[in-house]
């Protein structure tokens, strides 16, 4: 297991190992503080304090440098990792204590006097330094651990999110495309002996409409003028399809083209106002495609005036409605992300979506 650095963060092991040292000489003037006040050893506090500073900060370098060396930032084996500590204590006290009795000016005649009179005040506090530092050390690279573990199941779990999301997406446009596909076809078919004109002109804006979806497929993301692009070659292909019946309009500001949003978000709700909506009804109607910015966050609007929410026929199963719109936003947005589908004055339906931006 390989650590991940924390964000913002381009020295990872400096960062740990100077709160390492940090916390290692709060330790020792603990461990210097027992030694001269409750055990009462020999030497004074200041003596006991440079000795206790020497051999806890060697201890703690030799065990921090040891496992950067042997194992990096993977995980180090249990009892290796032990193995490393129990060597690296004794090696601290025998190196710490001459380092002490050198800046200190003890001679060795003088710290041989020093060793023998703090005898037990040295039996106890290595113990318990022993104790600690096994503790300590053993426990933060626990803790790395299953930083770490979380930090990749997260990843996991946002891939495999992508994925279903990815895997959601195609399965609407397999279901949008063959019901649109077959009437189009159908029509195109009575067109081209009748009208060729016009069947020519739905060919191009059916050529446009399925680049257009071809695009929105393979991208994660696409922005608001791709989206509009997208349902203005679908509208027109129904506008095709309807002739007089159908009028629509799509309004995108220009400062809000470039905003980005997961592709195919309005596609199922201006297919629903067409089916359910107007299509089912005698004189048709309007659509209208809105995008807008209120109180910081992006809203957008698709008003119908067709048989609205309680004049529309039943579903045959073929239209994927507000479920889809629903699941996809509660996934990618969670609470942060709202829609509401309305009444239309006087008639008709109002779809509204509001992300955050």
């Amino acid at each position: 297991m390989i650590y991940t650095p924390a964000p913002g963060n381009p020295y990872p092991r400096l960062r740990r190992f100077a709160i390492d040292l940090a916390i290692t000489q709060v330790f020792n003037l603990i461990i210097a503080v027992l030694i001269t006040y409750v055990v009462r050893g020999h030497g004074g506090f200041f003596i006991n304090l440079v000795f206790s500073i020497c051999i806890g900060t060697l201890a703690t370098a030799f065990i921090d440098g040891g496992r950067l060396v042997l194992w990096g930032e993977c995980k180090p084996p249990k009892w290796k990792f032990i193995g490393l500590i129990l060597f690296s204590l004794p090696a601290a006290q025998f190196i710490g204590k001459a380092a002490a009795a050198a800046m200190l000016g003890i001679p060795r005649e003088a710290l041989s006097a020093i060793r023998s009179g703090n005898a037990t005040a040295m039996l106890i506090g290595g113990a318990v330094s022993s104790m600690f530092i096994i503790w300590f050390f053993w426990s933060r690279e626990h803790i790395e651990y299953l930083r770490a573990e979380a930090e990749a199941e997260k990843a996991r779990a946002a891939s495999i999110e992508k994925q279903a999301l990815q895997a959601q997406l195609q399965m609407l446009q397999a279901q949008i495309e063959p019901h649109m596909l077959f009437n189009t076809l159908a029509n195109l078919q009575g067109l081209i002996a009748l009208d060729p004109p016009r069947a020519q002109h739905m060919l191009d804006q059916l050529i446009q409409y399925l680049r257009a979806t071809l695009s929105a497929s393979r991208a994660g993301q696409t922005t608001l003028a791709q989206e509009f692009a997208l349902l203005d070659a679908y509208l027109g292909l129904m506008k095709i399809r309807m002739g007089a019946r159908l009028s629509y309009a799509l309004e995108l500001p220009d400062d809000l083209r470039t905003v980005t949003l997961p592709p195919m978000l309005l596609q199922p709700l201006v297919e629903n106002a067409i089916k359910h909506g107007l299509e089912p009804k005698v004189e048709g109607g309007l659509v209208t495609v809105r995008a807008e910015r209120e109180d910081g966050r992006l809203v957008l609007t698709v008003c119908d005036t067709g048989l609205g929410l309680d004049g529309a026929p039943p579903s045959d199963g073929t239209g994927i409605g507000a479920s889809n719109v629903r699941e996809r936003l509660q996934a990618l947005y969670g609470k942060r992300a709202e829609f509401s589908l309305t009444p239309n004055t006087p008639e008709g339906v109002i779809a509204k979506l509001t992300l955050p931006t």
